[in-house]
């Protein structure tokens, strides 16, 4: 089994690949996407979006780091993808998922799913353009308006050369609605040889092992659930158990003063509030912690909050909360 960390735009930055692979159990991990329009892109770009790339393309505990390209243009994504391996990038990933309306409207993300001689005309010319012996991989979701095209277009990602696919359970307009309809991915992979990563509704170690039952994938790649229980990708493994909220208040507060390959974590009050919103999924205490500090505008001010004891949860510091289980488990 591998695991997969996915790439969230404007939530799993290279900070936060660093904390959740210093947790442990992912195999590699894959960046927010570089958006590929009509140029070569000056190598800045890159080490901005990721940094890792001046580590031979590894997190600071040794992971590998793809970094994703978003775009419409076959030939641009080829001439950004050989630099994006030239830099270091362990493969290259291709974006055929994102279902943002600001991206979908200049023909990028999950919109291309309406079109799969697109597909196969982008992973094709970047496929001829990487050199061999580095992986072209992509990410789908099971169509845009509807599933009726979800087959065609990952046969026509594999025909186009493709290494492996990664698939999110449901359509562009489902959103990230629940349930995810990881039956569809079974489905998929009955029509073609191209290894499959499921994804989509992961939160638990029992919605994992059933995702990989219903969708008859072993891989699996894991987002928001990981957001939500950091250490989600070693419970999977059964390495671990849950963690507990004054393990996750510690993580929290380690966020503030983090800092990787010369970068302070910018932005910290809000990525603080925002990361709270996936927590409250699994840890109750989130939500009062999110109430406590959402009018604050100042780290240090968010900091002596989370350095607080939490007695209310003091005896059962050492001990993981009831885990929830979801929709589509």
């Amino acid at each position: 089994m591998k695991i997969v960390l996915a790439p969230m735009e404007g939530v799993v930055d290279h900070l936060m690949r660093d904390m959740l692979t210093q947790v442990g159990g992912f195999d590699h991990c894959v960046t927010e996407f570089v958006r590929v329009v009509d140029q070569l892109l000056p190598q800045k770009v890159y080490y901005r979006l990721c940094p890792e790339l001046r580590n031979q393309g590894l997190t600071p505990s040794g992971v590998p780091v793809k970094v994703q390209l978003l775009g419409q243009e076959p030939d641009w994504l080829a001439e950004n993808a050989v630099r994006a391996i030239e830099l270091g990038s362990h493969g290259v990933d291709l974006n055929f998922g994102c279902p943002a309306k600001t991206v979908n409207k200049s023909k990028g993300g999950a919109v291309l799913l309406k079109e799969p001689d697109a597909l196969y005309s982008i992973v094709s010319a970047v496929r001829k353009a990487v050199p061999q012996g580095h992986q072209v991989t992509a990410k789908m979701r099971l169509g845009f308006d509807d599933k009726s095209l979800a087959i065609e277009n990952a046969q026509a990602i594999e025909q186009a050369g493709a290494d492996s696919l990664a698939i999110h359970a449901r359509t562009k307009v489902e959103g990230y609605k629940p349930p995810a309809y990881w039956q569809h991915i079974a489905l998929i992979k009955a029509h073609t040889q191209i290894p499959i990563i499921a994804n989509g509704e992961i939160w638990t170690k029992a919605n994992a092992q059933q995702c990989q039952l219903e969708s008859h994938c072993q891989d699996i790649m894991l987002g928001r659930g990981a957001l939500a229980m950091p250490n989600l990708a070693q419970v999977i493994r059964g390495n671990q158990q849950p963690m507990s909220w004054q393990q996750v208040k510690q993580l929290l507060l380690d966020y503030s003063g983090y800092e990787i390959f010369g970068d302070k974590g910018r932005y910290y009050p809000n990525r603080i509030k925002q990361w709270l919103g996936y927590l409250k999924v699994q840890y109750s205490e989130a939500q009062s912690l999110f109430l406590t500090i959402r009018s604050m505008t100042r780290s240090e001010d968010i900091v002596a909050v989370l350095a607080q004891p939490d007695t209310e949860h003091a005896s059962e510091s050492n001990n993981p909360l009831p885990i929830r289980e979801h929709s589509g488990a």
